[in-house]
């Protein structure tokens, strides 16, 4: 599941993540993706991971998909989570993107927001 949190910064769409996403998640979140893209041009992305399960199958074509279309538009993601294999799933994916991508541990959230905020 993929639920908006505010977190007090314009371009900065935050989001919490957990259980396992699929395909409704995803359509609900790349029309926000999109709406603050056209408002600010380029944006940074806050993922709190909670209890974070991964995707399906058809989510995690989504996520391929939404970050092939947004690449170039994103700056910086924070993920913030709570298990190593998150930490070693951005590695990876930082492979991929334009953004600067850096993962947090859970009592560094604040960190992660100002590293955002900074940028």
């Amino acid at each position: 599941m993929i639920e908006r949190i505010d977190q007090g910064a314009d371009n900065v769409v935050s989001m919490r993540l957990s259980g396992k996403l699929t395909d409704a998640d995803y359509k609900e979140i790349v029309p926000q993706f999109e709406k603050a893209i056209e408002k600010w041009g380029k944006i940074s992305i806050f993922w709190l991971m909670e209890d974070f399960h991964g995707w399906d199958a058809h989510a995690a074509w989504d996520d391929f998909q939404a970050w092939r279309r947004f690449h170039g538009q994103m700056e910086r993601i924070a993920m913030v989570g709570e298990n190593r294999w998150e930490k070693w799933m951005i590695k990876l994916s930082g492979a991929f993107h334009l953004a600067d991508i850096r993962y947090f541990d859970h009592e560094s959230q604040e960190a992660a927001l100002e590293w955002l905020r900074s940028g």
